[in-house]
């Protein structure tokens, strides 16, 4: 049911995925997936978990990673996963994993932080931080290109400079936040990595 969901989340956004709509793709009557998600949230809640199935789906844990180097794979995955739903990154912010298929990641990169001279509360702080700093970063993403391959209307870089011409910096700043947003997610990724060494000591 997960799956329905999802290819239909690409098709119509988080907005129109409703039970109803599901039910509908899978032919059965809406009352009938009340008995599998009480709400939509519970429904979100399994699509989140399904997400994170896929991505780790094949993926293993290297051993021999710095700290930085897991907080620069892990995040780098997340964003490439969620770009792959449209809305990913709403459907994934705040939902309850259904399973706990995530313990053992986590758990594995925990115990590389403290390893690494991180207490608990700061390793978690780290990598809730840039975890946290992803999920907000593919959101705005998607505002503006909901799938890799789309861009909604209104986000033209030129017209908006040509709009704001009274404002040099501000028009200037369009390329900066609407386009190039691989190279800027790096960017923005190694600037909270340097802020998590130099505030915790630890390079």
């Amino acid at each position: 049911m997960a799956d329905t969901a999802l290819r239909l989340l690409n098709e119509v956004g988080l907005d129109g995925l409703t039970l109803r709509a599901i039910a509908k793709e899978l032919d059965v009557k809406a009352p009938a997936l009340y008995w599998h998600f009480k709400d939509k949230q519970a429904l979100l809640d399994e699509m989140a978990t399904e997400m994170y199935r896929r991505m780790v789906t094949g993926a293993s844990l290297d051993p021999a990673d710095t700290w930085r180097e897991r907080l620069r794979k892990a995040n780098h995955g997340l964003r490439e996963s969620l770009r792959g739903y449209r809305d990913g990154a709403k459907v994934f912010s705040g939902s309850r994993f259904t399973g706990i298929e995530h313990a053992e990641q986590m758990e594995d990169s925990l115990r590389l932080f403290t390893a690494a001279g991180f207490t608990l509360a700061q390793a978690v702080r780290a990598t809730t931080t840039t975890y946290l700093y992803t999920l907000g970063f593919v959101t705005e993403e998607q505002g503006v290109e909901p799938l890799p391959d789309e861009r909604r209307e209104g986000f033209d870089v030129e017209e908006r400079a040509r709009m704001m011409a009274d404002f040099p910096l501000s028009a200037a700043a369009g390329a900066e936040i609407f386009a190039d947003y691989e190279q800027h997610f790096g960017e923005g990724l190694e600037l909270v990595i340097d802020g998590i060494a130099a505030r915790y000591g630890i390079d």
